[in-house]
C-alpha cells in the first residue's frame, strides 16, 4: 500500500510503431520535469504494455494452453481451482495489488495538466492516441480485478504515504460501480484512439472490443448470480455493511443487466460491422504446392498486420531474443497439452448438426482419424491426426521439428516437449514452411491478443440475452462465422434447421459444462447453441474459464465431480502404439500389453478413454473422483496481510475496512467454506 517510486524513461530507445515488450526504460527525472514530449509519453506507455497483456512466453504452449484450466483442454496437472483442498487463502500477495494501477495513475497525475494546457510538444494526433492508450490500459487492469475479486477500490489519484488516507482508499466499491468505471475509461479511450497505427499498438477497435467483452461479462454475471453474495444487494453480500443503502446506478439489477447488454451490443457492432473475418478456403495444406489457408496461417505467421481479423497482436524479435517455442511444440504434443474428449465431441458436423443427429455421417471415435471425418471445418483444420504433415519445406527438417509426419500420439513419453497428453492435439500456432520457426525456443511467430471474431460472438450473445431473440445483425454475424468455419454456403435457415432444431441439451450435458447455469441445465436450444458456437470458434483462445465463470456454469461440480477424458486409447481400433526407442528405432507393441502402460496412462479399468488427471490412484484428481468446485472459487480470496495492514492495530483483521469475498475466511491456508 506504500507509495511506489516509479522510475520512468529518459533514454529513449528506438521509438517505433511496434512496442518492445521486453525493455524497461529508466531515468531519474521526476514526473514534473518529464512528460513534455510525445516521445516521452510513448516511452512510458510502451513500458505499461509489459505487464498487462497475456502473450506467448518461453517454454510453454503460450496463449494456446490457457484453456487447460477448463473442460476444453488438459495439461499434465489440473488447476488447484478444481482441487478444493489445494485452493487456499494466502498470507500475502495475490490479486489485491495496486502497483500497475499506480503506474497508470502516475501517468495521468503528471500528464493530464500538461495535456489540457497544450504543454506537450509533438504530434497532436499521437499525443491524443497515447493518452487514449493509458485510459485503455487502466481499464484493462481494473477489468482483471473485477474478474478475480469483484468489488474493488476505485483509485485514480496518486495517494500520499499516509495510513489514514490509504486505509480510506482501500474500501471496496461494489462491482457494478467498478464495471461502470471501466466502461467510462474505455469511452475516454475510444474518443482519443484511432485505427491509423500499427496493430501492435492499442487501437480504437481494440478498445471497442474490450468494452464489448467487459459489458457482456458484467451483464451475464449479474444475470446468473442475481440474488447471491456475488452481486450487490444479493443475500449475504459481504459489502452490505460497508455500503448501507446502496442503490444500483441504473436503479435496479435488472436495469443494470439490460444496460450492460446494450453496451456490449453497441461496442461489438462497432467492430463486427467494420471488420471482415479472414477467409478459410477449407484446405489443410500438406505440401508447398497446396494453396495456403489464411485462416490456419493467421495463428502461426510472423507478421499479422495484414490479417483483417487481427485487431491487436504481439510481435516477436529473434535478434532481441524475444522468442517462444510454439511452432516446435505443435510438431509433437503441444507441450503435453491436449483437447478433451468432451470438447471434440461437442464440435458439430460440417452441415451444422450435432454428432448424435448426423444421420450416420459421424464416424465415431474408435480411431483418431475417424473423429475428424465430416466434422466442423475448425476441427478439421486444427485437430492433428496420424498421417498429417507437420512440416513440408524442402530439405532436411529443422532442429526442433519433432515429427515431420504426425504419428500416433506418444502418451507414454514423459518428455514435456515431445510427449502427448490427451491424444487430441492441436496444430494451432504451427508454421509448416519456415525452418527458423522450429529451433530451440527461437520461434518468433506473432501472438494474437484480440481478434474480431469475438466481437461477432459478443453481439450474438448479448442480443439474445437482452431480447430473447436474434436481430438481423446477430443472424448475419452467426452466418458469417459458420460460413468461415465450413468454407461452404451457410444460411440462417440452415443454422436454424440443422443446429438449433436438432440440438438436444440432455445429449450435450456430458460434453459441455456450459449446458448448465446456476446449477440447472439450460432449456433454451438457441441460447445453448450460441454458447456452443462460441466454444468452437474460440478454440484455444484462452476464454473458456472466463465464460464458464460468468455463466455460473461450474455449480454442477460442487456435488458431481467432472471426469476429464481424452481419446479412446483402449478402443478396438487403437491396436498398436508407436514408441521411439533410443530416438532411432520404432517399436510396435500390442495394445493388450497393458502392463507396459501402468503408471503412465490411465488403466482400462477406468474406462476406454484416457484420463490425463487420473493416471495413478494417488493423483489428486483421482482421489477426489474428478474435478470439483466450491462456490467460493468464482472469486479469488484476498490475502490475510491486506486485512492486517489496514486494520486499526495491525493485528485485528476484523477492524479492516476491507471485507473478504464470499465463502472465504480471513485465515491463511484456509479453504473456501462452500
Amino acid at each position: 500500500m506504500k507509495r511506489i517510486n516509479i522510475i520512468i524513461a529518459a533514454l529513449l530507445i528506438g521509438i517505433t510503431a511496434c512496442v518492445d515488450l521486453n525493455q524497461e526504460p529508466k531515468t531519474s527525472l521526476p514526473g514534473e520535469a518529464y512528460f513534455t514530449t510525445d516521445a516521452q509519453l510513448q516511452t512510458y506507455i510502451d513500458n505499461l504494455y509489459l505487464d498487462v497483456f497475456t502473450t506467448h512466453g518461453s517454454w510453454s504452449y503460450g496463449n494456446y494452453g490457457i484453456d487447460a484450466n477448463s473442460d476444453n483442454m488438459a495439461s499434465t496437472s489440473a488447476s488447484s481451482i478444481y482441487r478444493p483442498a489445494d485452493f487456499k487463502v494466502a498470507q500475502s500477495g495475490g490479486d489485491w495489488s495496486f502497483t500497475y494501477i499506480y503506474r497508470c495513475n502516475y501517468f495521468f497525475y503528471f500528464v493530464l495538466p500538461k495535456y489540457e494546457a497544450g504543454a506537450i510538444s509533438g504530434n497532436t494526433a499521437l499525443i491524443n492516441h497515447l493518452v487514449g492508450e493509458a485510459y485503455f490500459l487502466r481499464a484493462l487492469a481494473y477489468f482483471g480485478k473485477l474478474q478475480s475479486l469483484g468489488d474493488f477500490p476505485i483509485i485514480t489519484e496518486i495517494l500520499q504515504d499516509d495510513m489514514a488516507t490509504l486505509t480510506e482508499a482501500s474500501k471496496r466499491q461494489p462491482r457494478t460501480e467498478v464495471a461502470h468505471f471501466i466502461l467510462e475509461e474505455l469511452d475516454k479511450a475510444i474518443a482519443l484512439l484511432n485505427d491509423n497505427v500499427a496493430k501492435t499498438r492499442i487501437t480504437k477497435k481494440a478498445a471497442q472490443l474490450l468494452k464489448s467483452r467487459v459489458a457482456l461479462f458484467e451483464g451475464t454475471w449479474l444475470k446468473y448470480f442475481k440474488g447471491t453474495p456475488f452481486v450487490p444487494l444479493g443475500a449475504g453480500w459481504p459489502g452490505a455493511t460497508a455500503h448501507p443503502g446502496y442503490q444500483f446506478p441504473k436503479g435496479s439489477i435488472d436495469a443494470e443487466i439490460a444496460f450492460f447488454f446494450d453496451e456490449a451490443m453497441a461496442a461489438a457492432k462497432a467492430v463486427a460491422s467494420t471488420t471482415a473475418l479472414v477467409a478459410n478456403n477449407g484446405v489443410l495444406p500438406q505440401s508447398l504446392s497446396d494453396p495456403e489457408n489464411l485462416f490456419l496461417k493467421m495463428f502461426g505467421d510472423v507478421n499479422l498486420s495484414g490479417y483483417s481479423e487481427v485487431i491487436l497482436w504481439r510481435q516477436y524479435n529473434q535478434g532481441l531474443g524475444i522468442t517462444h517455442n510454439i511452432p516446435s511444440y505443435t510438431t509433437a504434443g503441444c507441450a503435453k497439452t491436449g483437447l478433451t474428449r468432451a470438447y471434440v465431441d461437442n464440435f458439430l458436423m460440417d452441415d451444422g448438426s450435432p454428432i448424435y443427429a448426423s444421420g450416420g455421417r459421424y464416424q465415431g471415435d474408435d480411431s483418431l482419424n475417424c473423429v475428424r471425418v465430416n466434422r466442423d471445418g475448425r476441427l478439421q483444420l486444427f485437430l492433428k491426426v496420424p498421417g498429417d504433415v507437420n512440416y513440408y519445406q524442402a530439405g532436411s527438417p529443422p532442429e526442433r521439428c519433432y515429427n515431420v509426419i504426425e504419428p500416433l500420439p506418444d502418451l507414454v513419453l514423459g518428455d514435456a516437449e515431445k510427449g502427448y497428453n490427451t491424444g487430441y492435439t492441436l496444430r494451432k500456432g504451427y508454421n509448416p514452411t519456415f525452418a527458423q520457426m522450429n529451433v530451440n525456443n527461437g520461434s518468433y511467430t506473432g501472438c494474437i491478443v484480440y481478434r474480431a471474431a469475438e466481437a461477432y460472438l459478443n453481439y450474438i450473445e448479448a442480443c439474445y440475452e437482452k431480447n430473447g431473440s436474434l436481430d438481423a445483425d446477430a443472424k448475419d454475424y452467426w452466418v458469417k462465422i459458420r460460413s468461415r468455419a465450413n468454407a461452404t454456403s451457410v444460411t440462417w435457415a440452415s443454422i436454424e434447421a440443422n443446429t438449433i432444431n436438432k440440438t438436444v441439451i440432455a445429449s450435450e450435458i456430458p460434453n459441455d459444462l456450459a449446458a448448465y447455469s446456476a446449477g440447472a441445465p439450460l432449456t433454451d436450444p438457441v441460447l445453448y447453441s450460441i454458447r456452443r458456437e462460441r466454444r468452437m470458434e474460440l478454440l484455444a483462445d484462452g476464454m473458456r474459464l472466463f465464460d464458464l465463470k460468468r455463466w455460473r456454469a461450474l455449480d454442477r461440480l460442487v456435488n458431481t465431480p467432472y471426469t476429464v477424458e481424452g481419446c479412446k486409447f483402449w478402443g478396438p481400433k487403437f491396436h498398436v502404439y508407436t514408441i521411439n526407442a533410443g530416438g532411432a528405432v520404432t517399436v510396435a507393441r500390442p495394445i493388450d500389453n497393458e502392463a507396459y502402460f501402468t503408471g503412465v496412462v490411465s488403466p482400462s479399468s477406468a474406462g476406454l478413454y484416457v484420463r490425463p488427471y487420473e493416471i495413478k490412484p494417488t493423483d489428486p484428481v483421482a482421489i477426489q473422483g474428478g474435478l470439483k468446485w466450491k462456490m467460493g472459487h468464482y472469486l479469488n480470496p484476498i490475502a490475510v496481510d491486506h486485512f492486517l495492514i489496514t486494520s486499526q492495530n495491525g493485528t485485528d483483521a476484523d477492524t479492516s475496512p476491507i471485507y473478504q469475498n464470499p465463502y472465504w475466511p480471513i485465515q491463511s491456508e484456509a479453504n473456501a467454506t462452500e
